[in-house]
């Protein structure tokens, strides 16, 4: 006998709950997390990483074509529904408005009150995430080998071509530089009207998003292997061989160190190139990026249905097992929550003495910041 819709939802979320209240802590009980709320998400899978605007609203995105907008109290605002898959995460610009790519070929601008206010076609695939200028210029890179600059009001300002796929989610320097990847296997600066500052030739396609250190120094990783520093002119600082092809990207903590998962380990990189330790997330490739909080711990997401937060030195002091798979980033909103989607539910975890608030670096987390602009500039912001 099938159990019917209404039993089969009830009991995934009993399930949910029971997989939830697994938190386990390691290092002591008053850093033990708890679930603020989960939400089930309207549809199933997502990769995409959750976006907080300044007044707290949560924006998640769903692989089978779903923006839901959810209220700090973990209540759903409203649902903006596509007839394709989204794998970019959204954005959320200084006006409120949320954007993201799909892959029906387009890019979307949304409201904050839920409503479409344009699209703008491209030729294919967008899982690019957007970053936004400090002028509002829009600025990503599809499947059809393009990276894109788009006025607030949806209108094309300037494209560049690549020679191959750009799904790498560009990041802006401190003078409004952008840097993105291409599977061409170059690393790509532009200037903010498009023109080519210099480009970098790397061993493998580029499909992780950069990161932008205090100092100017742009971070990224190969699938040759390679992790690299480059200057701001262009110039290789150093690069140090991982051997890991993940799209992983990389954050830094106050102090420049850098976090990086690399298959199945996560490493911990000195500014000067140095591999400083490595902590196990077990048997499974991981994609995602870490997040750093204030205090140096470092979340990480991984898909055997676990978050974890480790010390700096690579000990785990807690995790919090999750209903399904976590493909996604953490972000850790303005108060310190970490939001985390497992593709089943979006999560919202802190602690009775609250979690800290994300580390006052240049690129703590996964698009700098909790709005997701890929702005270093923005990093402090919330």
């Amino acid at each position: 006998m099938q159990p019917s819709k209404a039993n089969a939802a009830c009991l995934t979320v009993m399930l949910a709950v029971l997989f939830c209240s697994g938190a386990q802590t390691i290092r002591g009980a008053e850093s033990a997390p708890t679930n603020l709320w989960m939400l089930q998400l309207p549809l199933y899978n997502a990769d995409a990483s959750p976006a907080v605007a300044p007044d707290g609203t949560i924006y998640q995105a769903t692989f089978e074509g779903c923006l839901l907008a959810v209220t700090p109290e973990g209540g759903k605002k409203w649902t903006f529904q596509i007839n394709s898959e989204i794998k970019s995460s959204p954005a959320v610009a200084d006006d409120g408005t949320i954007y993201f790519g799909s892959r029906d070929r387009k890019f979307y601008a949304v409201s904050a009150q839920g409503r479409l206010k344009w699209f703008f076609q491209t030729g294919a695939w967008v899982d690019s995430s957007p970053a936004i200028g400090a002028d509002g210029t829009i600025y990503f890179g599809s499947w059809d080998t393009n990276f894109y600059a788009l006025n607030p009001d949806g209108t094309k300002k300037w494209s560049f071509p690549s020679g191959g796929i750009i799904e790498s989610s560009p990041a802006i320097g401190a003078d409004g530089t952008i840097y993105f990847g291409s599977h061409d296997r170059h690393f790509y600066a532009l200037n903010p009207a498009g023109a080519k500052k210099w480009d970098f030739a790397t061993g493998g396609q580029i499909g992780s998003s950069p990161a932008i250190g205090a100092d100017g120094t742009i971070y990224f990783s190969s699938a040759d292997g390679n992790f690299y520093a480059l200057r701001p002119d262009g110039t290789e600082r150093w690069r140090l061989h991982t051997g890991g092809a993940t799209w992983s990207s990389p954050v830094l903590d106050e102090n420049g160190n850098i976090y990086l998962a690399v298959n199945k380990i996560g490493n911990s990189i000195s500014s000067e190139g140095k591999l400083r330790l490595e902590f196990d997330y077990g048997a499974v490739l991981v994609d995602a990026t870490p997040a750093v909080a204030a205090n140096g711990d470092i979340y990480c997401s991984a898909p055997w249905r676990k978050l974890s937060a480790f010390q700096p030195d690579g000990q785990e002091i807690w995790h919090v097992t999750t209903a399904a798979n976590l493909v996604a980033s953490p972000t850790i909103g303005n108060d310190g929550t970490v939001y985390i989607s497992d593709g089943t539910f979006l999560h919202a975890i802190n602690s009775p003495a609250g979690l800290p608030l994300a580390a006052k670096s240049s690129w703590p987390m996964f698009r700098a910041n909790p709005r997701h602009t890929g702005r270093v500039s923005d990093s402090a912001k919330p």
